[in-house]
């Protein structure tokens, strides 16, 4: 078991870039959005680790293009929701008994990730499946799903130094818990994060 007091890095908003003509952040937008433009992806449903493709499917255009299909998605049945269910709250135990500090390394990890090599990926991506331009998908996908993950780690270190007073005769200390059960969220279609 590890021991110590873990400092995380300082959190700070992830700079915009600016894309401007010729620069290599737009061509390496442009040349992703052009692969994803011209290739037709299957979507399958994922449940923990495992992909599941059910033949039942819906096309995927993008909202200023209802003509041109992108990809197909396979549609869950109840027996499929009730197994999302059921890995959630498998998954919710293990991700709760591992330690805060590799919870957070996963958040930083990901963070870098979309702040490097998967950044013009998502910003295309997220200017095909929701019809926004380079500036709007750089500050609403890229910028602000690094941002999210960065501070939420900072965030969750600071709730964890909340700690009730104490005295020389009495020590006083909380430990948090996380949720008993699971969070079903559904964002609205033009919310990459």
């Amino acid at each position: 078991m590890l021991k110590g007091f873990f400092n995380v890095p300082t959190a700070v908003n992830e700079p915009v870039k600016g894309y401007a003509p010729n620069s290599p952040e737009k061509a390496a937008v442009l040349s992703a959005y052009k692969e994803m433009w011209n290739t037709k992806i299957d979507v399958p449903l994922y449940i923990g680790s495992e992909e599941i493709r059910t033949g039942n499917t819906k096309n995927m255009t993008a909202p200023h293009d209802h003509q041109h299909v992108v990809g197909t998605y396979h549609l869950a049945e109840k027996g499929h929701i009730q197994k999302a269910i059921a890995n959630a709250l498998e998954s919710r135990t293990a991700w709760a008994n591992m330690a805060w500090e590799q919870r957070a390394a996963i958040f930083l990890k990901a963070a870098e990730l979309i702040a490097g090599p998967y950044r013009a990926k998502i910003n295309a991506a997220t200017m095909i499946a929701q019809s926004k331009n380079i500036h709007q998908a750089e500050i609403d996908a890229a910028c602000e799903l690094i941002d999210f993950l960065r501070f939420n780690v900072e965030f969750m270190t600071q709730i964890y130094a909340d700690q009730p007073k104490s005295s020389s005769d009495m020590w006083n200390r909380l430990e948090y818990r996380p949720l008993e059960g699971f969070v079903y969220a559904i964002t609205p279609f033009n919310f990459t994060a």
